[in-house]
C-alpha cells in the first residue's frame, strides 16, 4: 500500500511504530501515543517533557516554522519549552547562504520564546530536492504538573485560539505567491504571508493552563482543525462534535482555499490550539486569552459516546467529522 503524503495513518503506528520501541524503562511515564505530540520522562522530582517535528512543507520560513511548532507540542501540556536540538537535511547544491538563512530565523525564534538551541546536526544530504529541518524540543515541569492531549473529560467544551489553516496558509502565500498573485490581490497575500507570526501557541497554552480547569490541549498541524479534534477525541477515548459555523477563518485563508479547493478546516494549522475546558470555567479562560489579545472561541464539546464524533455545517446539518487523511495543504501544492 503507497502511503499519503504527511503523517503515517494511526492504523500503521498501531501495527508497527508502537510495536518496535526498545526497552521498557521506568522513566519513562507517557511515551508514543496516537494523538499525543510528546513524551513524559521523569528525572527526580522534574517531568521532563520531550516532543519532536519535522518540517517539510514549507521553504521561505522553515528555520522560523522548526522552531515554533516544536515548541508548540511542549507548550501543549502546559509546560515552557526551554530546550531545542535540530537536525537540518540540505539539498544538494546548497550554499552557506541557505545554512545561514536557516540559522538566522531559528536563533531569532528561540530567542523570542525563550529557548536555548543547545545542540543537533547539519549535513547536506544525497538526493534531497528541498530542505527539511527536524526539531526536538524539551521542557521542564514539577513532577506531574501538566495535562495531555489524551485529558479531556465528557461535558467538557472544546475552544479554538485564532482560527483555522493558519500555518497553511501562511506557507502557501509564500511558496506559491506568483500564482496566486494571478487571482488575489497584493495586500490578501502580504497579510496572509504575515500569518508566520502567528504560529506560536506557546502564549495561549500557557495563560490557559494558568488560568485553571484545562483538562487538555493539542496544537492541530496536519490534519488541520479536524484532523487535531479528531486525535484528541481518540486520545480521550471521547466523542466530540463541533460547529462549522464557530470556527473563526480569516478571509486570507478563506480565499486561498477557495483558489486551491481545499478545506479550510482540513489545512495545517499551526498558530491555533485547542483547549478542551470544564464548563464552569471555560468563560474565564477564555477572559485570560483575551486579555492577551489572543482571541478564543467554543467551538463544541467532548460526549461520552465516542463513536458520536460529528460536525454541524453552516447549513444546519449535522454529518460524520471526517476521519483525518492527507493534509489538505499537500494537496494545494499538488494542483499547483
Amino acid at each position: 500500500m503507497k502511503l499519503p503524503h504527511g503523517k503515517i495513518p494511526v492504523d500503521l503506528l498501531r501495527e508497527v511504530v508502537f510495536k518496535s520501541l526498545g526497552v521498557e524503562r521506568s522513566e519513562v511515564v507517557l511515551g508514543p501515543s496516537a494523538g499525543i505530540d510528546g513524551a513524559v520522562i521523569e528525572a527526580g522530582n522534574r517531568s521532563l517533557i520531550v516532543s519532536m517535528d519535522p518540517i517539510t512543507g514549507a521553504l521561505e520560513r522553515i528555520g522560523w516554522l522548526a522552531v515554533n511548532v516544536n515548541a508548540n507540542d511542549v507548550a501543549t501540556f502546559g509546560v515552557e519549552p526551554a530546550f531545542l536540538f535540530s537536525c537540518i537535511l540540505l539539498p544538494e547544491g546548497a550554499d552557506k547562504k541557505i545554512v545561514e538563512t536557516i540559522c538566522v530565523q531559528m536563533d531569532r525564534a528561540a530567542k523570542k520564546l525563550g529557548i536555548a538551541i543547545a545542540g543537533g546536526h547539519c549535513e547536506v544530504t544525497q538526493g534531497l530536492k528541498y530542505p527539511i529541518v527536524v526539531g526536538c524540543t524539551l521542557g521542564i515541569a514539577e513532577k506531574g504538573k501538566y495535562v495531555t492531549a489524551a485529558g479531556a473529560r465528557n461535558g467538557d467544551k472544546l475552544i479554538l485560539t485564532k482560527s483555522a489553516g493558519i500555518e497553511g496558509t501562511a506557507i502557501l502565500a509564500s511558496d506559491r505567491e506568483k500564482l496566486l498573485k494571478k487571482t488575489l490581490g497584493y495586500q490578501t497575500l502580504q497579510d496572509a504571508r504575515e500569518f508566520f507570526s502567528q504560529t506560536s501557541v506557546v502564549e495561549d497554552a500557557i495563560t490557559a493552563f494558568k488560568t485553571g480547569g484545562v483538562d487538555a490541549m493539542h496544537d492541530p498541524t496536519e490534519g488541520g482543525i479536524i484532523g487535531g479534534t479528531y486525535e484528541m477525541a481518540d486520545a480521550s477515548n471521547l466523542g466530540v462534535r463541533i460547529s462549522e459555523e464557530k470556527i473563526p477563518v480569516r478571509q486570507q485563508t478563506t480565499e486561498i482555499c477557495k483558489f486551491f479547493r481545499i478545506d479550510p478546516l482540513r489545512l495545517v494549522s499551526s498558530g491555533a490550539l485547542l483547549i478542551a475546558a470544564k464548563p464552569e470555567l471555560v468563560n474565564r479562560i477564555i477572559r485570560s486569552l483575551k486579555q492577551r489579545g489572543i482571541e478564543a472561541s467554543i467551538i463544541g464539546d467532548f460526549v461520552k459516546n465516542r463513536e458520536e464524533r460529528t460536525l454541524m455545517g453552516k447549513d444546519g446539518k449535522v454529518r460524520p467529522l471526517p476521519k483525518p487523511s492527507s493534509d489538505h495543504l499537500w494537496l494545494a501544492l499538488a494542483r499547483s
